[in-house]
């Protein structure tokens, strides 16, 4: 049985940036903290060491309006988002760069929340780069908010999504999915996709000559027993399992459509191998059609 939460205390935080992206990070970020009783951060990172050329800094000129800049992001994401019965707000700048801003920000927050780079015109700031270089280092799970139909009633009736492929990193996403579907009143589907290759070095049959009936109740097992790890601790969430013979990448954006959220953990192994780190996580985040919950803790 693991932790019903990994960090219930935390904040979650959202990174501002003026674009429509953070725009809407900002906006589910703020349901997220009323789902899980808890506080909003609002964070820009200014970026002076961006400024610099060479060793020679920027003028105290410039420096004001980088700041008066951000600031006015800010006060305008805290307009967006804030309620009189909704959670606490607050706003946050910092003179870093945004990645390691956040990283620092995620050694207390419960969630880090990025825009995506569908609507952003800020790739560098809070897109991409900065969400690819969160996933591998930030200290809590990082969301990229992807879509257009998350925020509506519709979507508030789908399944929460979780790509399970028997790895350590699969138990932590198991713990958050089942935690995020509790939070939202949501079924849980937990897929597990395997392709041909994945096959052939698990059996050690390069040349597949094999049936595939032993390898899916195989697989069928180790889902089976992941999830029971977890499902107790939730009674009230239903799961589904999915087990299916086909490329874990096109499977997880194919649910991406029917579900109010994708969780996966930020490595992965077997089905999952090189999962946000190679092609199956950059599809994810940059063409799910739900926002995307990238599991990690302190330690992974």
């Amino acid at each position: 049985m693991m932790n019903r939460t990994l960090r219930p205390a935390g904040p979650i935080v959202v990174g501002a940036d003026g674009s429509t992206g953070a725009r809407a990070a900002a906006t589910w970020g703020m349901q997220a903290a009323d789902r899980h009783e808890t506080s909003l951060e609002l964070w820009h990172a200014l970026g002076i060491p961006d400024y610099y050329l060479g060793s020679v800094p920027p003028s105290d000129e410039l420096l004001r309006k980088i700041k008066n800049r951000g600031e006015t992001i800010l006060r305008e994401a805290a307009d967006t988002v804030e309620h009189a019965s909704g959670p606490a707000v607050t706003t946050h700048i910092a003179d870093d760069s945004a990645a390691p801003a956040l990283i620092e920000a995620s050694g207390t927050a419960r969630l880090i929340v990025l825009g995506s780079t569908e609507h952003s015109r800020f790739t560098a700031l809070f897109g991409g780069s900065v969400t690819t270089t969160l996933v591998g280092h930030a200290h809590c799970p990082v969301v990229s908010v992807r879509g257009r139909t998350w925020d509506l009633p519709v979507a508030w009736k789908q399944p929460v999504v979780v790509g399970v492929d028997g790895s350590p990193a699969a138990e932590i996403a198991l713990a958050v999915a089942f935690d995020e579907a509790h939070a939202r009143g949501a079924d849980l589907i937990a897929v597990h996709a395997w392709e041909d290759v994945s096959a052939s070095r698990s059996f050690g049959d390069p040349a597949g000559n094999y049936g595939w009936s032993a390898f899916t109740e195989s697989a069928r097992r180790m889902l089976s027993q992941q999830v029971s790890k977890v499902r107790d601790s939730y009674p009230d969430v239903e799961v589904q399992q999915v087990v299916v013979h086909d490329e874990p990448r096109q499977e997880l954006l194919r649910w991406s459509v029917k579900a109010q959220l994708v969780v996966v953990g930020s490595r992965g192994r077997g089905g999952f191998r090189g999962l946000l780190l190679g092609s199956t996580g950059q599809s994810l985040i940059h063409h799910a059609a739900c926002p995307v919950l990238i599991a990690r803790t302190a330690d992974h």
